[in-house]
C-alpha cells in the first residue's frame, strides 16, 4: 500500500474504428476536493503516437473527484480528412452527417489518496467506453 497523500492519474486512447492509438487528442485534467467543491483546472496535455498522455499534472492533496475532458472532435475531423484523401476516387460510404457524434468526452471519477488511476478511453466516431485500468 502506498503512503502517498495524493492520488495519481494516467490515461490512453484507442481508436477502435481503426484498431490504433488515437494521437493528438487534447486532454484536460480537473479536480475537486468534495462533491460540493468547485472544479479546479490542473492542466492539459495531448496524446502521443501511442495514444498516451505522459505529462498529466499531479493531483493536489485532498482531491476526491477527478475529471478528464477529451476533445475528440478535432481528432475525428483530421481522421476523416485523411481517410477521404486516401480514398479520393472511392464512392462515399457514409452519410453527409458530422464526422463524430460525440464531439467531446468528459469522464468523472472518485479517487482516494495513495491510489493510481489509469483510465483508458476506447473510442470510435459514434461511441466510447471507459474503464479503470491498471
Amino acid at each position: 500500500m502506498s503512503t502517498s497523500t495524493t492520488a495519481s492519474v494516467s490515461t490512453h486512447i484507442l481508436d477502435t474504428s481503426i484498431g490504433r492509438p488515437a494521437e493528438g487528442v487534447a486532454v484536460h485534467l480537473s479536480a475537486r476536493g468534495g462533491s460540493a467543491a468547485d472544479w479546479q483546472a490542473l492542466g492539459a496535455s495531448a496524446t502521443d503516437a501511442d495514444g498516451r498522455c505522459k505529462d498529466l499534472p499531479a493531483l493536489p492533496e485532498g482531491t476526491t473527484h477527478v475529471r478528464l475532458d477529451f476533445a475528440v472532435e478535432p481528432y475525428f475531423e483530421i481522421s476523416a480528412k485523411k481517410q477521404a484523401d486516401a480514398q479520393q476516387d472511392a464512392p462515399a460510404n457514409r452519410d453527409s452527417g458530422p464526422a463524430v457524434f460525440f464531439p467531446e468526452v468528459a469522464i468523472t471519477f472518485a479517487v482516494v489518496p495513495g491510489e493510481h488511476y489509469h483510465v483508458p478511453l476506447l473510442l470510435n466516431p459514434f461511441g466510447y467506453s471507459v474503464y479503470r485500468g491498471s
